[in-house]
C-alpha cells in the first residue's frame, strides 16, 4: 500500500507516464473523467497530453491499454490540438492495438481512427492503415482493412481515396490467409456500392473463382447509391441536412437529390498512368517518312500497340501527333490512313482532356480525309474524331467543321454534319450555348436542302440531336424559314435520339429542372464571346443576362420574332384601301382639307387628325392608311413649316401609339431623312425617327436612314442623320447595329468635303467607340494622317467613359422582358459581339508553305531568324487574317523555347502581331500556341518575360479568359518549380481573375499548387500567391479552398488555413450583371434581383467565417473590413469579445507561462526540416506573425496571447509588464518558450513606437541576468533568431536605446559563448546605418579585449581584414571605433597585427600607427582585466553543437541571414558529424583559460603527481605560451587548453601546440593522461585540416613550407597517438570517420604535390592510414569506413578517387578479418551494411559506373559468413524487421551455398573475380576467359583485379599456357604482369605483410607507369628475393651518415648511433627532408626512420632538460607559488 500512497499523490499526467501499471491505470481512468469534463475545446489542459496519447493507444498492459483507449478516444473527439498526435497514434493503435486478443481494444482503435477521421485527418489514417495492410501479422491486416471498409461505409468516397486502396486490392486478394482475403471481399463489396464498375477494370487479374464470388455479391446490391452517414466537423450543414432527410423518412427528399448524387467514378481515374513517349521505336520518325509502306506500317504498328494503354502519362506529343496527321492527311495506302486514326483515337483516350492541346491541329485533316469511301477508313477516321471531341470543347473546333460544311465533297459535308449529331449527344444546354449552334444551323439548313440525299439525312440528323439536347422552344427561332415537311421531320430524329449516359434532353427534363434551376442558375458557363476584345459593355452585356437564363428558357425566340413576323407580313396597301380605312378613322372634314391649297385648311386639318389620333385605341389605329393619307399630295413637300411640323409630329404619335411596321415605316422615312436637316422642322423630324425606331427597332431604322441620307447631296441632311443616329445609339444601345453597313457610309461622310458632315461622322465614331473599343480604329487605319488624328482626337474624349444605359428599344413591348438569352441572340444578329468579325479576313494559310516552317525550325538560328522576319512579314501585309494559319503553330512554339533569346523575343513580337491579326479566331490556338507563352514568364532574362507577358495580355485581350483555365494546363505551368514563373502567373492571375464573372471549374486544379506558392523559398512568388489567394477565393469559394487543405501536411495546412481566413476577409465581391446588362428596360429592371442574389451568395460565403469568429472570440481588427450581410454579424461578434474579455479579466490572476515539455526541441526539428518558416527576414511578414501565434497559444495563458498580438502599443506594454512580473516566479516556463518568447521581442523591434521598445529592452535585460544566474546558454536556434534584430537596434538614433542594447550585449555574451556572438556582430558591421557600424565595431573590441583572438570566427586574419576595411569609412566615429578595435588587437597580439589586417592604403596604416603610438603612452589596463574576462562567458553546455552557424543581420540585403547560415552549413568549418556524446564546444574550451581553477579540489588531485620525478622536456621549437604556465599544474585542464590551441587559425601556435602534446605523447608513463581527451583532440586536429585545405592552401601570401611544417607536425602527433593501442581504440566512430574523410582529401590534395616534398607529406598520411586501420577500435573503423563509402557514393559531386581508396581501405580491413574478427561487435557492423543496402540496394548499386563497391560489400559478406558459418544469422539483432531486409536474405544465401560446397573453397574474401569453371573446359573457353583476365590487366581500372585473377586461374589450372597472350606485348608489359603475380604470391604466403602503398596512395599523374608496381608496391631486390626491414635499418644509417639527414640540432646527430628501433620518432623528425635514393625505399623505410630518430630526439633533449625538472622537490616552492598566483587572480 506504502507504493500506492505513493503513486497516488501524483498529478494524473505523471500518473499516466508511471511504470506501475495500475498507477497509469488509475491516471487513464481520471484522464477520462478529466477529458469529459473540459468543455472548452482550446483549453490550455489539452496540451500537457499531446505527447501521452500514443503512450495511452500503445501501453504493454492490457487492462492499462483498454482504459488508455477509451481516454484517447474521448481525447480526440474533443481536443482541439488532437490532430497534431493523428500519424503517431494512429500507426500505434494500428501496430499494438489491432494485434490484440480482445475484440473491444480492437474496436476502440477502430473508433479512433474513425474519429481522427471526422476531425478532418482523413489522409494521415488512410496512409497509416494502408502500411497497415503490409504488415507480417495477419491480424494487423484484417483489422486494418476492416478499418478502412468503416471508414468508407460511414464517410464516403469523397472523404476516403479509393485509389490507393484500390491498387492494394489483388495483393489482399492473394494472401494466404482466409481471413484478410474474407475481409477484402467485403472491402471489395464496399467499393463497389460506390464506384461500380469502375472497380471491375483494377480487379481483373484476381483468381477466377474469388472474382465469380465478387460478382454474385455485386448483384445482390441495391442499385440505389449509397449515402454519406458520418460527416466530418466541417460538413455540419451535410449533417443537418442528412438528418432531416432521415426524420422524414428518406421519401420526399430523394426527388430532389438526385443532381446531387455523385456521378459514376471514372475507371480512368484509377488507373497508373503509362509513359510511352520514350518507348517509341528509336528509328520511328524515319521510318514513318520512308517510301516503302510496309515500313510505314511497321512504325505505325509500334504506336498503336502502345496507344492501346487506356491511360497515358502527359508528354511532349507534339512531334508525334504531327507525323501521324501527316499520315492521315498525305498517305496515298489507305489501310495505314486507317492505322495512324487508330493511333490518334488511343492517343486522345488515353491522355483526355491533355489531348485538347493538340486537338485543332488535327481535326482540319481527319474532315478533309472523310472524302474516302472506304467504310473501315472511314470508321477509324469517326472514331479518332469522336474520340478528340471528348479531349476539347466544341467551341474549339467550331471554325474547322463550319469550314468544310459547304464542302463540294458531300461525303465530307454528311461525315461533318454526323460527326456533330454524335457530339450534340454528349452536350448539355450549358455546353453547347445558342452562339456555337447558331452558325452549324445557318449550316444545317443549306445541308436539308442539298440535292445528296446523304447530306440532308445527315443535317436533320444533327438538328434532332440538338433539338432533343437544348429543346425546341430553343432551336425553333433558327428554323423559322422551314417548312412544317421539314420541321417534322426534325421533330421525328430528334425523338429517335438516345442521349450519351441516358441523359434526358432539355425538353423531357422540364419539369424536373424547374425545380432546382435558380441553384443551377450560377453555374451556367457565360456564351464564348462573353470575354472577347475590349468591348466592355458588350462583354457586360452578354453575360450579365445569361445568369438569368435558365429559370425562363422557354419563351426563346417568340418573343422577339412573333412581333416582327406579323409586321413583315403586313402587305403594301393600295392607296384606294388606305382612303377606306382612314375614311373609317378620321372626320369627314379632316379628308377633304388634307390636299388643300390653302394652307391655313390644311393646318386645321392636321389638327384635326392630330385630336383623332391621339383619341384612338392601338388595336384599331390603320397606321398604314393613316401615313399614307399623310404624304398625300402636298405630301413631304409641304411648303409651310407650320403643317410640316404638324405632320412630323403626327408621324411620331402614330409610330408611338399604333402598331407600327417596316412597311409604314417606308411610306414615311424619305420624307422624315428630306426634313431632318431642316431648321425648323428638323427636330421634330428627329423625334418621328426615333419614334418609329422605338416600333421598327434602331438597328433597321438607322440602315434605312442612314442609307437614304448619303443617296441624296444634301450636306446638311448628311450632318444631321449621323448626329441623330449618334444620339439615338446612346438611346438606345447598340445591340444590333450593322456596323459594317454604318462603317461604309461613315467612310464617304469621312471623305465628304463639307466639313460639317466630316465632323458629325467622327462625333458618331465617338459613340461607337464607347461600345466597340479600339477594334473601330481598325477600320479606318487606310484613312489619311489628318483625318486619322482627328478620329483619335475623338477616341482619346470618350477613353475611360463608359456607354450610358438605354432607355429605349423594342423590349418596351414585354417580349424580352424575361428572356435572358434574347440578349444574346440581338447580339450575335447585330453584329457588335463580333466585332472583329466585320473586318475582311484573308486566308494566310497558302502562304505558310513548308520550306517557311522547316527554316523556322532549321538548327542555324540565322536561318531560323530568317523564317521568323518572313512569317511577321506575311502577317503584317495581311493585316486580318483568318484562324487557318497551317502549319505555324507547332513551328512557332518550337521557338518559344528558343536557346537564342533575340528569337524568343522575336517570336513573342509576332504572337502579338498575330493576336491584333487574327482577332477572335484566335481562341482556338490558345491550347497549343498560347498557354507556351505561359512558360516563358519563367525565363530569367526580365525583358523576356516582360514581351511574354505584353504578349499574353495582348491575346487575353482577343480570347477571353475562359479557354486559358480550362483543362490543367494552368495547373502545369505553376507545378514548374521556376520562381520567376510562379510570381508573373499568379500576379497576372490575381490581376486578371477578379474581372471575371465566372471562372471554369477547372481552376480548382490550380489550388494545390497555388498552396505549395504560399510556402515557396521565394519571398516574392509567396507573396503574389497571397496577393492571388482571395482572387481564386472570389470564384471557388471558402469552402472548397478549405477542403483542399486536407492534403496539406499539419504544419502547411496550419498556415494556409490561416491565410485564407485572411484571404477572405480581403475578397472581391463576385462581379453580378453588369451596369447595362441588357439594352432594355426589363433587362434593367431585372437587375435588383439578380444583384441581392450575389449579394447573398457573398453572404453565405462569408457567414461560416463569421461564426468561426464569433465561437473563437477573438478580436481582430482586419476582419471588420468584411463588407455586406457580413457586417451585421461583425457587431454580433463584437460584442462576443467584450464579453469573453471581461471574462478573461477573471482568469488573469493564473500563470501567465506554460511549461509544455519538448515543445522547443519539437520547433527546432520542424524548423531544421522546413515544416515552418525559419524566423529570417528584412521586415515581418504576415505569415511569420501568424506563425509565431500559433506557436505561442500553447506556452502562453490565452489573455496575454491576445495582449501580445492586439493592435494597440499600450496593450504590448501592459503584457510586457505582466511579463516582468512572473518572470522570476514561472522562470522554467519562460525557458521553455524562452525562442517564442525572444521572436516576439524581434517583432518590437521592427516598431516606431519607443515606450514599447524601452520596456522591451527592460525586460531583456531582465531576462538575460535572469537566465546568467540560473546557468541556462542559449541555444543556436534561439540566437540566430534573436541576436540579429537585436544588432539592428545598436544603430538606433536615440542614445538611451542604443545604451540598453549595449547592456544585453554585454549580459548577452555571458549567456551564449563570445564566439558565436562575433559573426553576429561582425555581419552588423556590414550595415548602411553608420551608427550600427561603430557600435558593432566596438562592441568587437570589447569582445576581443575580454576573450583574446580565440572570438574572431572564422579566423582572425579575415576578421581583422573586414574590421580594418572600416578604417577608411566617411563616418568619423565609425572610423575611430575601427581603429579603437584594431588598437585592442594590437594590444592582445602586437605586430602580428600588421600581418592580418592585410594591405590598407597608407593614409589609413598612417591613422591606425598614429593611433597606436597614441595607445602605448596611456596607462596599461588594471591587472584586474582577467577576472573580467572570467566572468564575461561562461561555459557553454558541453553538448552543445560543436561549431557555430555564423548568421548576420544587415538591413538591406534580403536574403544575407540566410546566405550566411546556409554558407557555413555547408563550409568544412562545422561540426564534423559525430556522435553526439563527443560533440564538444571548441570556442568554450579555447577561451575558457582559466575557468578549471575555480575548482580548486582538481589542482590538489594533481598536486602529488605533479611533484613526482617525472621530467617533461621542454619543447624546442616554440616558447610555451603565456597562459599555459598559468595552467600547467592541472593536467586535464592543460590539455583541454593545448587541444583548444590545436585548431587555432594562427599556424604558430597550432605547431606549438602540436609540439606539446607530441612530447606527452612520447612519454609512456605520461601518455595515459590523454586519455579521454582523444575524440576532443582528432576533432581539433581535423578542424585545423579543415582550415589548412580550405584556407590557409589558398592563401598566396603564407609560405608553403610553413604549412608543409604545420601537416607533418599534424601527421606526426597522429602517428604517435595511433602507435599507443590504448589511446587510439578510444577514437569514437564519427570521429574516425571524419578522420578518415579528411586523411584521404589530404591524399587527394593536388595542391599538396606542389609544395615542396609535397611526395614524402604523401606517403607519410598513406602510413598514417595504415597505422590506424591497424591500432583503431576494428569495430569503430570498420563501421566508419562503410558510412564513409555510403556518403561518397551519394555525393555526386566527390571525386571517385575518394570512394575508390575508401573501399581499398576496406578491402584491408577484409584480408585481416581472421585475425580481428572476435574483436568486432558484428552486431553493429551488420547493423551498417543492413543501412547501406537500404540506401544502395543491389540494382541501385549495379548502376553504378564501377562495380567496385558491389564487390567489396558481397566480398565483407562472404568473408564473414567464412568465418561465422551459420553463427552470422544470430548477430542481426539491431536490425528492426530483419525480415525485409535485403541483408538478411543474401546472408542465408550465402552460408546455404558454403554448406553445398564439399572439398575445398576457393577464396571468396578477396578474389571477387576468381573464375569458377569445369576442370575439363574447351580451349575456346580457355582462350576467352585469359583473353577477358588480359583485358582487365590492360585496363587502368582493373589491372589490380586482372593480376589476381590470373593468379587466381594459373593456381587452379597449373598446366595452362599464358605464353601466347604475353607474346605479343612488350617486354615492360611481360615484366609487369611477372612482378604483380609475384607480389600477390608473397602476399598469399604471408612473407613480412607489407602494406603496399598502392592501397591507399592515390596515383595522380595519368600516364600508365602509375600503375605500375615496380615502383610503389613490392619491395624485391635484384635478386627478386623479398627484403627484411632489417635491411631498410641498414640502409638508413649509411644514408643518414652520408647526406646528414638528422634533425635541426647537432647534437642529435651526434646521438645517432644509440637510436632504438622501439622509441617512436619525435614530432621534428617529419620537419626533416631526407632525400631517400627510391621512393620505393622511402615509402617502406619510413617506419624505421621515425623510431632510429626518436630515441636520438629524445637523449638529446633528456641531456639538456632544464633544471628545474632534475629535481622535483626543489620547485615545490615554485609550484606553491604559482598555485597561490592563480587562485588570487581568480578572486
Amino acid at each position: 500500500m506504502g507504493d500506492d500512497s505513493e503513486w497516488m499523490k501524483l498529478p494524473i499526467d505523471q500518473k499516466c507516464e508511471h511504470k506501475v501499471w495500475k498507477a497509469r491505470v488509475n491516471g487513464y481512468e481520471e484522464a477520462l473523467k478529466l477529458f469529459q469534463r473540459i468543455t472548452d475545446e482550446k483549453s490550455p489542459e489539452w496540451a500537457k497530453y499531446l505527447g501521452l496519447i500514443k503512450r495511452f493507444v500503445t501501453d504493454s498492459n492490457a487492462v492499462a491499454q483498454l482504459k488508455g483507449l477509451e481516454a484517447a478516444l474521448v481525447y480526440i473527439e474533443n481536443a482541439h490540438v488532437a490532430g497534431k498526435t493523428t500519424g503517431e497514434v494512429v500507426s500505434g493503435v494500428v501496430n499494438k492495438v489491432f494485434n490484440q486478443p480482445k475484440a473491444r481494444a480492437k474496436e476502440l482503435g477502430s473508433d479512433i481512427c474513425l474519429m481522427y477521421v471526422e476531425i478532418e485527418k482523413a489522409e494521415v489514417v488512410q496512409e497509416e492503415l494502408i502500411k497497415g495492410l503490409d504488415n507480417k501479422n495477419p491480424k494487423i491486416v484484417v483489422a486494418s482493412v476492416e478499418t478502412l471498409r468503416r471508414a468508407l461505409s460511414e464517410f464516403g468516397s469523397k472523404i476516403i481515396t479509393l485509389k490507393p486502396v484500390v491498387k492494394l486490392l489483388p495483393k489482399l486478394f492473394e494472401s494466404r490467409e482466409k481471413a484478410v482475403r474474407d475481409e477484402a471481399k467485403l472491402l471489395a463489396v464496399e467499393i463497389y456500392k460506390w464506384i461500380r464498375d469502375a472497380l471491375r477494370a483494377p480487379l481483373q487479374n484476381i483468381n477466377s473463382v474469388q472474382l465469380k464470388e465478387l460478382e454474385e455479391e455485386w448483384v445482390k446490391l441495391p442499385t440505389s447509391p449509397p449515402r454519406q452517414s458520418r460527416f466530418l466537423r466541417s460538413q455540419q450543414d451535410l449533417k443537418a441536412k442528412f438528418e432531416q432527410h432521415q426524420a422524414s423518412g428518406g421519401d420526399q427528399v430523394d426527388g430532389d437529390d438526385d443532381d446531387e448524387c455523385e456521378e459514376p467514378a471514372d475507371p480512368y481515374e484509377l488507373l497508373e498512368p503509362v509513359e510511352i513517349l520514350s518507348k517509341l521505336p528509336k528509328d520511328f520518325y524515319d521510318k514513318i517518312e520512308a517510301k516503302k509502306w510496309q515500313e510505314r506500317k511497321e512504325a505505325l504498328e509500334a504506336v498503336e500497340t502502345l496507344t492501346k494503354i487506356p491511360k497515358l502519362e502527359n508528354g511532349d506529343y507534339g512531334d508525334l501527333t504531327r507525323a501521324l496527321k501527316k499520315v492521315v492527311g498525305k498517305d496515298t495506302n489507305v489501310m495505314l490512313v486507317a492505322l495512324a486514326a487508330k493511333c490518334l483515337t488511343g492517343l486522345a483516350a488515353g491522355l483526355r482532356k491533355k489531348f485538347g492541346t493538340y486537338a485543332g491541329h488535327v481535326v482540319p485533316t481527319i474532315l478533309e480525309k472523310f472524302k474516302e469511301k472506304k467504310p473501315q477508313v472511314v470508321q477509324a477516321l469517326q472514331e479518332a474524331i469522336d474520340a478528340i471531341f471528348l479531349t476539347t470543347t466544341l467551341q474549339n473546333l467550331s471554325e474547322d467543321i463550319l469550314s468544310v460544311m459547304d464542302n463540294k465533297n458531300p461525303s465530307i459535308k454528311q461525315q461533318a454534319s454526323l460527326f456533330l449529331a454524335r457530339s450534340f449527344r454528349h452536350c448539355t444546354p450549358s455546353t453547347l450555348p445558342k452562339s456555337v449552334l447558331k452558325p452549324f444551323c445557318a449550316a444545317f439548313l443549306k445541308q436539308v436542302n442539298d440535292s445528296a440525299a446523304e447530306v440532308r439525312d445527315a443535317a436533320f440528323e444533327a438538328l434532332g440531336t440538338a433539338m432533343k439536347v437544348l429543346g425546341e422552344k430553343a432551336v425553333n427561332p433558327f428554323l423559322a424559314d422551314l417548312d412544317k415537311l421539314k420541321l417534322d421531320r426534325i421533330k421525328e430524329c430528334a425523338d429517335k435520339v438516345e442521349l450519351a449516359g441516358g441523359k434526358k434532353g432539355a425538353a423531357g427534363a422540364a419539369e424536373k429542372k424547374e425545380k432546382p434551376a435558380a441553384k443551377a442558375a450560377p453555374a451556367a458557363e457565360p456564351p464564348p464571346k462573353a470575354s472577347g476584345p475590349p468591348k466592355k459593355a458588350l462583354a457586360a452585356k452578354s453575360a450579365g443576362p445569361l445568369k438569368k437564363s435558365k429559370p425562363s428558357s422557354t419563351p426563346s425566340g417568340k418573343s422577339k420574332k412573333a412581333p416582327e413576323s406579323k409586321e413583315i407580313v403586313e402587305t403594301e396597301l393600295s392607296l384606294e384601301v388606305c382612303e377606306e380605312k382612314a375614311a373609317a378613322v378620321l372626320p369627314a372634314s379632316c379628308m377633304q382639307q388634307l390636299d388643300s391649297g390653302n394652307w391655313k385648311e390644311r393646318l386645321a386639318s392636321m389638327e384635326e387628325f392630330q385630336k383623332a389620333v391621339e383619341q384612338m385605341d392601338r388595336s384599331e389605329m390603320p397606321c398604314q392608311a393613316l401615313v399614307r393619307m399623310l404624304a398625300k399630295k402636298p405630301g413631304w413637300k409641304e411648303t409651310n413649316f407650320q403643317v410640316m411640323q404638324m405632320k412630323l409630329h403626327i408621324v411620331g404619335l402614330i409610330a408611338q401609339k399604333g402598331v407600327f411596321s417596316k412597311t409604314s415605316a417606308l411610306v414615311v422615312l424619305d420624307g422624315l431623312v428630306d426634313k431632318i436637316g431642316d431648321v425648323k422642322c428638323g427636330g421634330k423630324a428627329k423625334e418621328a425617327l426615333t419614334a418609329i425606331g422605338e416600333a421598327c427597332s434602331l438597328p433597321w431604322t438607322a440602315e434605312q436612314v442612314v442609307s437614304l441620307a448619303f443617296a441624296q447631296k444634301n450636306p446638311k441632311n448628311q450632318a444631321e442623320t449621323l448626329n441623330w443616329l449618334a444620339n439615338a445609339m446612346k438611346e438606345f444601345g447598340f445591340t444590333g447595329i450593322n456596323v459594317k453597313a454604318f462603317i461604309n457610309n461613315v467612310k464617304t461622310a469621312l471623305g465628304a468635303t463639307n466639313p460639317a458632315v466630316r465632323t458629325s461622322a467622327i462625333t458618331l465614331l465617338g459613340v461607337m467607340y464607347l461600345y466597340m473599343g479600339a477594334p473601330l480604329r481598325m477600320f479606318f487605319e487606310d484613312e489619311k494622317t489628318a483625318l486619322l488624328s482627328q478620329i483619335d482626337a475623338e477616341f482619346e474624349k470618350m477613353q475611360g467613359q463608359s456607354a450610358p444605359a438605354p432607355f429605349r428599344g423594342a423590349t418596351k413591348k414585354g417580349g424580352a422582358e424575361e428572356n435572358g438569352e434574347d440578349a444574346d441572340e440581338q447580339e450575335d444578329e447585330g453584329g457588335a459581339g463580333d466585332v472583329m468579325d466585320l473586318l475582311p479576313r484573308t486566308d494566310i494559310s497558302d502562304k505558310i508553305t513548308s520550306e517557311m516552317v522547316s527554316k523556322i525550325e532549321d538548327k542555324n538560328w540565322k536561318i531560323r531568324k530568317e523564317g521568323l522576319d518572313e512569317v511577321a512579314a506575311v502577317i503584317s501585309e495581311a493585316k486580318f487574317i483568318q484562324s487557318n494559319i497551317g502549319e505555324l503553330p507547332l513551328a512557332l512554339k518550337g521557338r518559344l523555347n528558343d536557346s537564342n533569346k533575340l528569337l524568343v523575343q522575336q517570336t513573342l513580337n509576332i504572337l502579338q502581331q498575330l493576336a491584333i491579326a487574327m482577332g477572335p479566331g484566335l481562341k482556338q490556338h490558345v491550347k497549343h500556341l498560347g498557354v507556351p507563352i505561359i512558360t516563358v514568364l519563367g525565363d530569367s532574362k526580365a525583358n523576356v518575360r516582360t514581351s511574354a507577358m505584353t504578349t499574353l495580355n495582348a491575346w487575353v485581350e482577343q480570347t477571353g479568359m475562359k479557354e486559358w483555365l480550362e483543362g490543367e494546363d494552368m495547373s502545369e505551368e505553376l507545378k514548374r518549380e521556376n520562381p520567376f514563373l510562379r510570381q508573373e502567373l499568379l500576379g497576372w492571375l490575381a490581376e486578371r481573375l477578379p474581372s471575371l464573372r465566372a471562372a471554369s471549374p477547372d481552376l480548382m486544379l490550380c489550388v494545390p499548387q497555388l498552396y505549395c506558392c504560399l510556402e515557396d523559398r521565394s519571398g516574392d512568388v509567396r507573396k503574389k500567391a497571397q496577393d492571388a489567394l482571395p482572387t481564386f477565393m472570389m470564384h471557388l469559394g471558402y469552402e472548397k479552398m478549405t477542403k483542399a487543405t486536407s492534403k496539406l501536411k499539419p504544419a502547411s495546412k496550419d498556415q494556409v488555413v490561416g491565410m485564407l481566413e485572411k484571404a477572405r476577409a480581403v475578397m472581391p465581391a463576385k462581379l453580378g450583371p453588369p451596369a447595362k446588362a441588357a439594352p432594355t428596360k426589363a433587362a434593367s429592371s431585372g437587375r435588383p434581383t439578380t444583384a441581392p442574389a450575389s449579394a447573398q451568395s457573398a453572404a453565405d460565403d462569408f457567414a461560416p467565417s463569421e461564426r468561426e469568429r464569433e465561437r473563437e472570440s477573438k478580436p481582430d481588427t482586419k476582419r471588420a473590413k468584411s463588407a455586406g450581410p457580413a457586417a451585421k454579424k461583425g457587431v454580433v461578434g463584437k460584442k462576443t469579445v467584450v464579453k469573453a474579455n471581461a471574462k478573461d479579466e477573471e482568469d488573469k490572476s493564473g500563470p501567465i507561462f506554460i511549461l509544455v515539455p519538448n515543445a522547443k526541441e519539437q520547433r527546432v526539428k520542424e524548423e531544421k526540416s522546413l515544416k515552418i518558416l525559419k524566423w529570417n527576414f528584412n521586415t515581418p511578414r504576415d505569415e511569420y506573425i501568424e506563425q509565431l501565434k500559433t506557436q505561442m497559444s500553447i506556452c502562453l495563458a490565452k489573455w496575454l496571447q491576445d495582449e501580445l498580438f492586439h493592435f494597440d502599443f499600450q496593450r504590448h506594454v501592459k503584457a510586457i509588464g505582466s511579463m516582468i512580473e512572473h518572470m522570476e516566479d514561472e522562470r522554467d516556463a519562460v525557458i521553455g518558450c524562452l525562442d517564442l518568447v525572444l521572436k516576439w521581442f524581434t517583432l518590437r523591434f521592427f516598431d516606431t513606437n519607443t515606450t514599447v521598445l524601452m520596456k522591451a529592452l527592460e525586460f531583456l535585460k531582465l531576462l538575460f541576468t535572469m537566465l546568467k544566474r540560473e546557468d541556462y546558454h542559449l541555444s543556436d536556434y534561439e540566437a540566430s533568431s534573436f541576436i540579429p534584430y537585436l544588432i539592428l537596434k545598436v544603430g538606433e538614433s536615440k542614445d538611451v536605446v542604443r545604451k540598453d542594447v549595449r547592456a544585453i550585449l554585454s549580459i548577452l555574451s555571458k549567456v551564449y559563448p563570445a564566439s558565436k556572438l562575433f559573426p553576429f556582430l561582425m555581419e552588423g558591421t556590414k550595415s548602411k546605418n553608420s551608427k550600427q557600424r561603430c557600435e558593432c565595431l566596438e562592441e568587437l573590441g570589447c569582445l576581443i579585449e575580454g576573450f583574446g583572438m580565440n572570438v574572431c570566427q572564422p579566423t582572425p586574419a579575415k576578421c581583422l581584414k573586414d574590421i580594418a576595411v572600416h578604417i577608411g569609412d566617411r563616418d568619423t566615429t565609425v572610423r575611430n571605433a575601427a581603429l579603437n578595435t584594431v588598437v585592442v588587437v594590437y594590444n592582445v597580439c602586437g605586430d602580428q597585427v600588421f600581418k592580418l589586417i592585410g594591405n590598407l592604403s597608407e593614409k589609413d596604416l598612417s591613422m591606425l600607427e598614429e593611433r597606436i603610438k597614441r595607445s602605448a603612452k596611456k596607462t596599461p589596463p588594471a591587472p584586474a582585466k582577467p577576472a573580467e574576462r572570467a566572468q564575461r562567458e561562461h561555459p557553454t553546455n558541453p553538448s552543445a553543437t560543436f561549431m557555430r552557424k555564423p548568421a548576420a543581420a544587415q538591413e538591406d540585403m534580403p536574403n544575407k541571414l540566410n546566405q550566411a547560415r546556409q554558407h557555413n552549413a555547408h563550409s568544412e568549418y562545422s561540426a564534423p558529424s559525430i556522435p553526439r556524446e563527443f560533440q564538444l564546444d571548441l570556442d568554450m574550451i579555447e577561451n575558457d583559460h582559466t575557468n578549471v581553477c575555480e575548482l580548486p579540489d582538481l589542482v590538489q588531485h594533481k598536486l602529488d603527481e605533479l611533484l613526482e620525478p617525472v621530467m617533461i622536456p621542454e619543447p624546442k621549437i616554440r616558447s610555451v605560451s603565456p597562459h599555459f604556465d598559468d595552467l600547467r599544474n592541472s593536467t586535464a585542464s592543460t590539455i583541454n587548453f593545448v587541444i583548444s590551441q590545436v585548431a587555432s587559425g594562427d599556424i604558430n601556435t597550432s605547431i606549438q601546440a602540436l609540439a606539446q602534446i607530441d612530447e606527452v605523447l612520447r612519454q609512456e608513463d605520461k601518455a595515459e593522461a590523454m586519455s579521454g581527451h582523444i575524440d576532443q583532440f582528432l576533432i581539433a586536429t581535423l578542424m585545423q585540416l579543415r582550415l589548412i585545405y580550405n584556407t590557409h592552401m589558398a592563401d598566396d601570401r603564407l609560405d608553403k613550407k610553413d604549412i608543409f611544417k604545420l601537416y607533418s607536425c599534424i601527421i606526426g602527433n597522429m602517428l604517435s597517438l595511433f602507435s599507443v593501442e590504448s589511446l587510439a581504440r578510444e577514437a569514437s566512430m564519427g570521429v574516425l570517420k571524419d578522420l578518415m574523410h579528411g586523411l584521404i582529401t589530404l591524399m587527394l590534395d593536388a595542391r599538396v604535390e606542389d609544395i615542396e616534398d609535397g611526395q614524402q607529406l604523401i606517403r607519410s598520411v598513406n602510413l598514417l592510414v595504415v597505422r590506424v586501420l591497424e591500432k583503431s577500435d576494428q569495430t569503430n573503423i570498420l563501421s566508419a569506413l562503410l558510412v564513409l563509402l555510403q556518403d561518397s557514393l551519394l555525393t555526386t559531386a566527390g571525386s571517385p578517387m575518394f570512394s575508390e581508396l575508401v573501399m581499398k581501405c576496406l578491402w584491408r580491413m577484409i584480408r585481416f578479418l581472421p585475425e580481428t574478427i572476435n574483436s568486432i561487435n558484428l552486431d553493429r557492423i551488420l547493423l551498417d551494411v543492413h543501412n547501406f543496402m537500404k540506401v544502395f540496394p543491389k540494382e541501385k548499386l549495379k548502376q553504378l559506373k564501377s562495380d567496385v563497391p558491389h564487390r567489396t560489400l558481397k566480398t565483407l559478406l562472404h568473408t564473414l559468413c567464412k568465418l561465422k558459418g551459420a553463427k552470422i544469422l544470430d548477430h542481426l539483432s539491431m536490425i528492426e524487421n530483419r525480415n525485409e531486409s535485403e541483408l538478411e536474405a543474401h546472408l542465408r544465401r550465402v552460408v546455404k551455398h558454403a554448406g553445398n560446397l564439399s572439398g575445398h573453397k576457393s577464396d571468396k574474401g578477396s578474389e571477387k573475380g576468381a573464375i569458377r569453371t569445369d576442370e575439363k573446359m574447351s580451349k575456346s573457353k580457355v582462350s576467352e576467359i585469359l583473353s577477358e583476365i588480359f583485358k582487365k590487366i590492360g585496363s587502368k581500372e582493373n589491372t589490380k583485379e586482372g593480376l589476381t585473377e590470373l593468379y587466381e586461374y594459373k593456381l587452379k589450372y597449373s598446366d595452362a599456357d599464358v605464353e601466347p597472350f604475353l607474346s605479343n606485348t612488350s617486354q615492360f608489359f611481360q615484366s609487369y604482369v611477372e612482378r604483380g603475380l609475384r607480389m600477390i604470391e608473397s602476399e598469399r604466403e604471408g612473407k613480412g605483410r607489407i602494406q603496399s602503398s598502392s592501397t591507399v596512395i592515390p596515383q595522380h599523374v595519368g600516364d600508365p607507369s602509375t600503375y605500375m608496381p615496380s615502383s610503389s608496391s613490392v619491395p624485391i631486390n635484384s635478386n627478386g628475393e623479398e627484403l627484411k626491414p632489417a635491411v631498410y635499418y641498414e640502409r638508413l644509417k649509411i644514408l643518414r651518415q652520408r647526406h646528414g639527414l638528422e634533425n635541426n640540432s647537432k647534437l642529435q646527430q651526434q646521438q645517432q648511433q644509440q637510436s632504438s628501433a622501439d622509441e617512436r620518432p619525435p614530432l621534428t623528425s617529419l620537419l626533416s627532408k631526407p632525400t631517400v635514393a627510391s621512393s620505393t625505399d622511402m615509402l617502406h623505410s619510413k617506419l624505421s626512420q621515425l623510431k632510429e630518430s626518436r630515441e636520438s630526439h629524445f637523449q638529446q633533449e633528456h641531456s639538456h632538460s632544464p633544471t628545474r625538472s632534475s629535481s622535483p622537490a626543489a620547485n615545490l616552492d615554485d609550484l606553491k607559488k604559482r598555485l597561490e598566483r592563480i587562485k588570487s587572480n581568480r578572486q
